[in-house]
């Protein structure tokens, strides 16, 4: 009995702390830097937009490891996870319509910062003696800020974090806990499809970057035709309704409470809020962690590279999209917004596919199979992200230990009731976005500069 209290003390701790770093302070940084560099840089006129896709499709002779579209492929596989399906369904039914509204503001206005560290990573990262390049949060707030005395703490925090956020959660326990419970709806036995999430994790992980770029390469682009392909069929099946989710949409962002007779209780604070949240989880702006994969992409263009990594923040947001317009377009089915409704998460989400392609059963299968190639290709992603970090602080000798561990981890997440490592995790990575920002902040005349000398 007393051990229970003190678990579940400490999970109350956790949550408050959690809540304070991901509080209003942090998502207005967020914002207001977002912003201001939108607006600065100029990143959203057509003569920009339009080398978008030549940035992405472009191969380049030069210093990297990997192509550009590889690149952004790795940094979609730790982005898109299972949070763009089952927490989008948590968001909306907590925050109402009005969510999804707010998502897409607090994204557009967020997209500045993906772009911004697209550009830092290359701009800042470092090529050894062998031709392997590294690079993300901690190069360039260590090279870019080298003129302060605590670049280097800075630079360590960032890379610490980023190792306690892969370990403890974000690329482990979350994610092959997801894939197990997907698995066991189809009949899989949770201990066989461990085995097999960690055979395949461990086969990739120790053939380095070249095989989870490639393994990425090819899982990003099917699990997005997909997954995207089935709310398309949903959105053709009830496309008479499509008129009346986008009133909802507007209405619930400004006037939740008026919805549904008040039965949702959802305040436009509350619909913001957890708006806001959910974007910037969905695509990490301001996280700092892509950058570590777009470091990689060969290119000498750092601007260009600002392009790709805004692509796979726009990317992550039309997923997250996808969901959310399938769960509206069925909330009379689902029940999503009584206050009894007996669904949540990827659940919810699986019985809006099943109701709105007309077959519950196939539902099931959809968000099945979806979570499970989402989840395992930000094992891989958060895997990589990860060795980088490790291997900054304590150098190459650590990065076998850190496989190891990795590798352990991923086989112990099905068995884990997994809440507080979800909360832990969203705490340090509240403050990994902070020390990013910090360097984000910092080297924003860098920023400006690279971007009017490429883009004049």
């Amino acid at each position: 009995m007393q051990f229970t209290k003190c678990v579940v003390s400490i999970d109350v701790i956790l949550s408050r702390v959690c809540d304070l770093v991901w509080g209003w302070p942090l998502i207005a940084v967020i914002m207001v830097v977002g912003t201001y560099l939108a607006f600065t840089l100029r990143i959203f006129r057509f003569s920009i937009l339009k080398l978008l896709f030549k940035s992405i499709t472009e191969r380049e002779d030069c210093e990297g490891n990997i192509s550009v579209f590889a690149s952004l492929c790795t940094a979609l596989s730790s982005t898109i996870g299972t949070g763009n399906i089952a927490g989008i369904s948590v968001a909306i039914a907590i925050g109402g319509p009005g969510a999804l509204f707010w998502l897409w503001i607090s994204s557009i206005l967020s997209f500045a910062i993906k772009y911004a560290e697209g550009l830092l990573a290359i701009k800042y990262r470092k090529i050894d003696e062998d031709g392997v390049a590294s690079g993300g949060p901690m190069y360039y707030i260590e090279m870019g800020l080298k003129k302060t005395i605590f670049n280097k703490y800075l630079a360590s925090s960032f890379a610490i974090l980023g190792t306690v956020v892969t370990l403890l959660g974000t690329g482990t326990f979350a994610q092959s806990n997801s894939i197990a419970m997907a698995f066991e709806s189809f009949g899989v036995p949770i201990i066989a499809s461990t085995i097999i999430i960690t055979l395949l994790v461990a086969i990739i992980t120790f053939g380095g970057l070249r095989v989870i770029a490639a393994v990425s390469e090819k899982l990003v682009p099917i699990m997005a035709v997909f997954y995207v392909g089935s709310a398309l069929l949903v959105f053709i099946i009830n496309f008479q309704d499509i008129p009346h989710v986008f009133y909802l949409i507007i209405k619930g962002a400004f006037s939740p409470e008026s919805l549904f007779g008040g039965s949702i209780g959802v305040s436009i604070t509350h619909a913001v809020s957890v708006g806001v949240r959910r974007g910037i989880y969905s695509h990490e702006s301001g996280l700092g962690s892509s950058a570590i994969a777009s470091a990689t992409a060969r290119t000498t263009s750092p601007a260009r590279q600002g392009l790709v990594s805004m692509s796979g923040a726009i990317f992550s947001v039309f997923i997250c999209t996808m969901t959310g317009l399938v769960l509206l377009l069925t909330y009379k089915s689902t029940g999503i917004f009584d206050a009894d409704c007996k669904y949540t998460g990827a659940i919810l989400t699986s019985y809006a596919f099943g109701h709105g392609l007309g077959m519950v059963e196939l539902g099931k299968y959809v968000v099945g199979i979806g979570i499970i190639l989402f989840a395992f290709t930000t094992i891989i992603g958060w895997n990589y992200y990860g060795e980088k970090c490790i291997q900054y602080v304590f150098g190459d000798k650590s990065i076998i230990i850190f496989k190891v561990l990795y590798i352990m981890f991923v086989a112990m997440g099905p068995f884990l009731k997994i809440t507080t490592i979800f909360t832990l995790a969203d705490t340090l990575t509240g403050f990994m976005a902070i020390t990013n920002l910090m360097g984000i902040i910092g080297l924003r005349k860098v920023v400006i500069e690279e971007t009017r000398k490429s883009f004049v």
